[in-house]
């Protein structure tokens, strides 16, 4: 047998990158095992509350509680709507027929804002459809707004028309008046 005779560069090579191997090994290990200075500060107490948006109406029920109006009555009644909540809100104004169609949609009503029943009306028509802004979310034409923990008052002037025939006489209806309420924070 012939001894095997390697070339120098070969073996240079062979050496050099076992020689790396060792070395990158050792220093991995070296830098896993090495002491460092650290520090943390913790920031406590940290805290989150929401606010509210909460409308009321004073009063809560019966505006209006009339029994023998006659053709040219008109009646008057003030409401006072409260935002006992933390934050602004905006609102609208709807009415809903409960009972008596017919003679909701004969009578009129007009709302103004402030005690009396005077000035520029908000809403100015018929019972059964009367509107303040509307109840779709978002800013709209003749919605309403209130800081929070503050009030307005309106005054609401039912009439029934002197114009109105005997289809109307001993008749009677029912509405609802909502109010219906979203913050105003975040909400164009």
């Amino acid at each position: 047998m012939t001894p095997r005779h390697e070339h120098p560069r070969r073996r240079f090579r062979l050496t050099t990158l076992l020689a790396l191997t060792l070395v990158s090994g050792s220093l991995g290990a070296g830098a896993l095992s090495l002491a460092m200075f650290t520090d943390s500060q913790a920031v406590t107490g940290n805290a989150f509350a929401t606010g509210t948006i909460d409308i009321s109406t004073t009063p809560a029920t019966a505006l209006f509680s009339v029994s023998t109006m006659m053709p040219g009555d008109v009646i008057s009644n003030t409401i006072q709507v409260n935002n006992a909540g933390t934050g602004a809100l905006r609102y609208a104004i709807s009415t809903s027929v409960v009972t008596g169609p017919t003679l909701a949609a004969q009578l009129q009503l007009d709302i103004y804002a402030g005690a009396t029943c005077t000035g520029t009306a908000l809403y100015s028509g018929a019972l059964n459809v009367a509107a303040v802004g509307s109840a779709a979310q978002g800013a709209n034409t003749g919605d309403r707004t209130l800081a929070g923990s503050t009030n307005e008052t309106f005054c609401f002037k039912a009439t029934l028309p002197l114009s109105t025939n005997n289809t109307f006489q001993n008749t009677s209806t029912g509405v609802t008046f909502t109010f219906d309420a979203e913050q105003t924070a975040n909400n164009p």
